[in-house]
């Protein structure tokens, strides 16, 4: 069966049923795992399905559609909670953090509880909400105003403003998509503006995006990728997207989802900065955490 033939009826799979699982593909085309994961990737780039841990699902394809916090949070549950710790390393005792709206933003909140002496700046109702929480002495939280989107963001004038005034450590911003050519994106033209405020108020710009979201494209471009410092993600990123990546980039941070909680954080994440590997060797070679050199 020719590639263009089994991308169909994946396609016509994810179509009638809303998603389909690699393993299920497989049995169905009676191809290799790999070969299914490569037709997925093919379809996601021409924007028919998106790629999620295990499968692809269906997509709108109109890049303006704004999915609710509500409707993210249940979403690569285990990815966000692999990006959110590994993220959440990067900060010390007595930082400033800048948090935008998302829900792997939230989940990097949630891990920041555990730094002590921190401030945090943030544009997301349930960010400050879940920092609020926590009523500690050595936590200051800052809540930017402006006006409440889908994502329960507070974007515009207001928001943009507040930021204009503000100097942080660390920004980590949540994106519906990150793409080679169009960098990163958002379905809302005024959170796409608040979002540049965040960054122009930031000394790092760490992204933090499951990999699901490369190659999706939003609305409205909010920075290239060679403005990223860190970009946190899993390694659910295929190999040709990791490459694009590490060229652009400053660092790339690989989490692993599998093994979340299970051991300590600088074993669990592989900090790639560009043109190179884990392992320090020239970007195509890649290694686990386990090996002792490229493969």
């Amino acid at each position: 069966m020719l590639a263009r033939q089994r991308q169909e009826r994946i396609l016509e799979q994810v179509t009638l049923t809303g998603g389909a699982k690699v393993s299920d593909l497989v049995d169905l085309l009676g191809v290799s795992d790999m070969t299914i994961r490569r037709d997925i990737a093919a379809l996601a780039r021409k924007g028919l399905v998106a790629r999620v841990h295990g499968g692809a699902t269906a997509v709108s394809g109109r890049s303006a559609d704004e999915p609710g916090f509500a409707a993210k949070s249940g979403l690569q549950t285990l990815e966000k909670r692999a990006i959110a710790e590994a993220a959440a390393s990067l900060v010390s005792a007595g930082d400033s953090v800048a948090v935008s709206a998302g829900t792997t933003t939230y989940a990097v909140a949630a891990q920041l509880r555990r730094v002590p002496n921190l401030t945090v700046v943030t544009n997301s109702l349930p960010v400050a909400e879940l920092l609020h929480a926590t009523a500690r002495d050595d936590l200051t939280v800052i809540l930017t105003g402006g006006v409440r989107t889908p994502s329960d963001a507070l974007v515009g004038p207001v928001a943009v403003a507040a930021l204009r005034t503000l100097h942080v450590d660390w920004l980590f911003l949540g994106v519906h998509g990150f793409d080679q050519r169009a960098g990163l994106t958002s379905p809302n033209l005024v959170e796409a503006e608040t979002n540049r405020a965040l960054i122009a108020a930031a000394r790092q710009v760490v992204i933090t995006a499951d990999s699901t979201k490369w190659g999706v494209v939003g609305l409205s471009s909010m920075a290239r990728l060679d403005e990223v410092d860190v970009l946190v993600t899993d390694d659910g990123l295929d190999p040709e997207a990791r490459r694009v990546v590490q060229t652009r980039v400053g660092r790339l941070v690989l989490a692993h989802p599998g093994d979340v909680s299970a051991r300590p954080a600088h074993r669990r994440i592989g900090l790639v900065p560009a043109g190179l590997d884990a392992a320090g060797a020239p970007a195509g070679a890649f290694m686990t955490d386990d090996e002792e050199g490229p493969t």
